[in-house]
């Protein structure tokens, strides 16, 4: 209060000096026109209403009427008047000095209030940014008191939620659970914006049922700033509420799909060797056969038999590559020698096309080598399967820097645009020409997880009736950590 009043005192004598120094300067030292003298007194008057407010301006307005009547209208020295042109003159004067001290005080206070709606929609901005770019409601309720506080420049922040009475606090306002009662009975009674000394009472509201409580304290916000912050954070809320129910629909949708490919894949890869097993059996137990008959049956048996097993074999694995529990033995491999053992444990591929091979020797990385030659024999049957007979497989690699590549090109019917974000997931199976082609839908999925479990990537590009290239790139030195 003291320094408010030195402040106050010390523009009097500064108002009260300024105007003396005028008339000793024109008095004494610059001779010029009663004109000259008139608007230089105005000019201090409206500088005086622009800066520091109307009462200084209409106070200065009044004492220089004064002086300009005793120091330089006739007769000079005292307060008489003796041109009753000098009376119109005096009173014009002070008419528009007081005049022009309102005016100059009303732009003055306008321009004050467009800078605070100013700064409040920057606050408000700044607020909308931090609250909008959290898709959790559990995230944003957690931060609104601090990022509320932060941006307003409050001293402190409570934000008070009626589901689950829970609190949320920020800065120096200590707020116990004893207070619950009353925040969730003032949130239920508060419609509007509240000011109770220094503290501002905001009620979250989610149409008309309300929300929950926001607390600041130290703001010198308006109540229209302070409603807009509370509506901000209630379309905050059921914005990153509507995401998380979109992100579980999304998920649910997702994992229905899978199931159903899931179901489709093995009842479609278990009924058809099943169906030919018990179809062999059933004839041989009838004892109506003969010897080749029963040698021709059960190779089917002996057949269908491996295929069953490879089917679960690979959905075991599937699952324990998912479940990092496959134990893995790194050491250095020679990436020639590598893709040439995959090719001996896939042999058919070669029986029915030719693989040509462009890789250099010397290349090595750190890997597991049965993991590996699993996934490349993966990648050279699709490419086969999906391949006319005779059309040629080319195998190629390379190294670039602490990379190496590895690449399976065919010659076959292509990947349809559509399909290229699903043939890495699990039991997908590519179709071409609406006919889908034989197999579990598990070798892609199961090479990207090997090729990632080495701390590499694998990708793939494809032009429908051209062909497609599958690239796998690795570390050389093995995945890091």
């Amino acid at each position: 209060m003291n320094s408010r009043r030195i402040v106050t005192v010390t523009r009097w004598l500064a108002a009260f000096g300024a105007l003396a120094g005028i008339v000793l300067v024109y008095r004494h030292w610059l001779r010029v026109n009663q004109t000259t003298v008139a608007m230089t007194m105005l000019l201090l008057i409206l500088v005086l209403a622009a800066e520091w407010g109307l009462r200084y301006a209409v106070v200065i307005s009044i004492a220089a009427t004064v002086c300009y009547n005793f120091f330089f209208l006739p007769p000079v020295g005292t307060f008489t008047i003796a041109d009753p042109e000098n009376w119109l003159a005096l009173f014009v004067f002070l008419v528009v000095a007081i005049i022009a001290s309102r005016l100059s005080h009303a732009a003055r206070n306008e321009a004050k209030e467009a800078r605070a709606k100013q700064q409040e929609l920057e606050v408000l901005f700044r607020l909308s940014r931090e609250l909008l770019q959290s898709e959790s409601v559990a995230t944003l309720v957690s931060s609104v008191p601090s990022v509320v506080a932060s941006v307003t420049e409050a001293t402190s922040g409570v934000l008070y939620l009626i589901d689950g009475d829970r609190l949320y606090r920020a800065g120096a306002k200590v707020v116990s659970d004893i207070e619950i009662p009353h925040l969730r009975e003032l949130s239920n009674r508060l419609s509007a914006v509240n000011v109770e000394q220094d503290e501002v009472q905001i009620p979250l509201r989610s149409g008309v049922r309300p929300r929950g409580l926001l607390l600041l304290r130290g703001v010198s916000l308006s109540k229209k700033s302070c409603e807009a912050i509370g509506g901000l954070i209630s379309i905050s809320m059921d914005r990153s509420q509507a995401l998380e129910n979109l992100a579980r629909g999304e998920a649910a949708k997702e994992s229905e799909r899978l199931r159903t490919l899931m179901i489709d894949s093995i009842t479609h890869e278990l009924r058809t060797p099943l169906t030919s097993i018990k179809g062999a059996a059933t004839t041989l137990l009838t004892g109506d056969v003969g010897a080749e008959s029963s040698h021709e049956l059960l190779s089917i048996i002996d057949e269908e038999s491996d295929r069953l097993n490879k089917l679960v074999s690979e959905a075991v694995e599937m699952a324990q590559l998912d479940a990092r529990q496959v134990k893995m033995h790194f050491e250095p491999v020679d990436v020639l020698k590598l893709i040439e053992d995959s090719k001996e444990i896939c042999s058919w591929v070669e029986d029915e096309h030719p693989v040509v091979m462009h890789v250099p020797a010397g290349i090595e990385i750190q890997a597991d080598p049965g993991l590996l030659q699993k996934a490349v024999c993966n990648l050279l049957e699709n490419a086969a399967k999906y391949s006319a007979a005779g059309k040629p497989i080319t195998v190629t690699a390379e190294k670039r820097g602490d990379w190496v590549s590895v690449s399976v090109a065919d010659r076959g019917i292509g990947i349809d645009p559509s399909e290229l974000g699903l043939i890495f997931e699990r039991f997908y199976r590519g179709r071409a020409d609406g006919k889908e082609i034989a197999g579990t839908g598990m070798g892609l999925p199961i090479s990207r997880s090997i090729v990632e479990a080495h701390g590499g990537e694998i990708t793939v590009t494809s032009q429908p009736g051209q062909g497609s290239v599958f690239t796998c790139r690795f570390p050389v030195g093995g995945p890091v950590g």
